[in-house]
């Protein structure tokens, strides 16, 4: 007999692909919780249109709110998901018929990441692979402002499903390029938090180095100039997250 979990959706201003995620997320759960953080886009009249959990919440980080979010289930089993995500048919299929191997077991899937309706298969994104099935009563999320990781203690196991979330990351590429200025912002607040070092050989040589590895070591010339338009904005990302860092140590 299948094990019953919640689905929980944090989201805010997704009206263009919020339909899309909701309609993939029917018939595998009783309880599939939107958490939306002010949206003013329509979003939450789309919403609205499913048999869903609508819940209106203030947004404290990517860690804190999933995990405020995350108690607002039914079940203390979470399939944890952006509103950009949606499990393909055939992790659809598995989760229909899931049970945990144990109260300690983590779940992790593959990721096929889109920009448009492009998937990328090789580079930064090619291996792309991501815990997103566990019991809120073992693990939660750390409290980090963004690229949060799950916290658990080292008994915990990690399984594999074999299905894969279809991730429509971005819709284009200005798009692509704006998100990764965002989180080169956040992750150098975050880095200047920590007190780590910004020295001028890693705003100049670690640009360059992050191309070769993801277009060269990680294949991502298979994916044709896609491949190429993702290694160049993640090594621009690079660049703008020590620009940054070094900005704030200056300031």
């Amino acid at each position: 007999m299948a094990t019953p979990f919640s689905i929980v959706v944090i989201c805010r201003n997704e009206s263009d692909g919020i339909a899309h995620t909701l309609s993939g997320l029917q018939g595998l759960s009783d309880d599939i919780v939107v958490y939306d953080t002010g949206s003013n886009d329509g979003t939450q009249a789309i919403v609205r249109d499913f048999p869903v959990r609508l819940v209106e919440g203030v947004w404290k980080g990517f860690g804190p709110t999933k995990n405020a979010a995350n108690a607002l289930a039914k079940h203390d089993w979470i399939l944890s998901l952006d509103a950009d995500e949606v499990p393909d048919s055939t992790l659809r299929a598995e989760l229909m018929e899931w049970a945990p191997a144990s109260v300690d077991a983590v779940y992790a899937c593959s990721f096929l990441n889109y920009i448009g309706d492009q998937p990328i298969r090789f580079g930064e994104w090619g291996w792309d692979r991501h815990i997103r099935l566990f019991n809120r009563a073992r693990v939660q999320w750390d409290a980090e402002p963004v690229h949060e990781q799950l916290q658990f203690p080292a008994a915990v196991e990690v399984l594999r499903l074999r299905g894969k979330i279809q991730h429509r990351t971005v819709r284009d590429w200005n798009d692509h390029r704006n998100k990764m200025r965002q989180y080169a912002q956040l992750n150098a607040q975050k880095y200047f938090a920590r007190g780590k070092a910004a020295p001028l050989w890693k705003l100049w040589l670690s640009p360059p180095f992050t191309f070769l590895h993801y277009y060269l070591i990680k294949l991502g010339f298979l994916d044709g100039m896609a491949g190429w338009q993702c290694a160049w904005l993640t090594a621009r990302y690079t660049y703008w997250k020590y620009a940054r860092l070094r900005q704030l140590y200056r300031s």
